[in-house]
């Protein structure tokens, strides 16, 4: 189907800079297209930016595909327990259910793009977190 003109220009364009970073996990995530900045309704689209040292923790997704592609720098994704390198250019896709945790090991900022599909029913159902977050206290 195509847009009419009046739906075109109800289409959003999002800088990345408009959405605030998200630190819970590790590393600045910016879900820059979503249900709630364009009202998408298949799945969401950001970027990750890890500084030396930085780590995304480990988690999984119930009811959503990742894909993954380093556009700079270098990391290690650990997929079900097991540490493969990215490297710029290269990119992974993360089936549904399969633990991930990202760590840049190396001495350069990495920047990475993702998106995630299908949207799980509700936000708070599309993350699984298998270890604590950064800054968490465990007991």
């Amino acid at each position: 189907m195509t847009a009419t003109a009046s739906e075109a220009g109800a289409i959003r364009i999002v800088a990345r800079d408009e959405v605030p970073a998200n630190r819970r996990r590790g590393g600045d995530i910016r879900t820059v297209l979503s249900p709630a900045t364009t009202g998408a309704t298949s799945g969401f689209f950001g970027t990750l930016t890890l500084a030396p040292g930085e780590v995304v923790t480990e988690h999984w997704h119930p009811y959503s595909e990742e894909f993954l592609f380093c556009v700079r720098g270098t990391i290690t994704v650990r997929l079900d327990g097991e540490p493969r390198t990215m490297h710029a250019d290269e990119g992974v896709l993360i089936p549904i259910g399969v633990r991930h945790r990202l760590m840049n090991e190396g001495g350069e900022t990495a920047f990475l793009v993702f998106t995630l599909s299908p949207l799980a029913p509700r936000p708070n159902l599309g993350h699984v977190d298998t270890e604590p977050q950064p800054g968490e206290v465990t007991r």
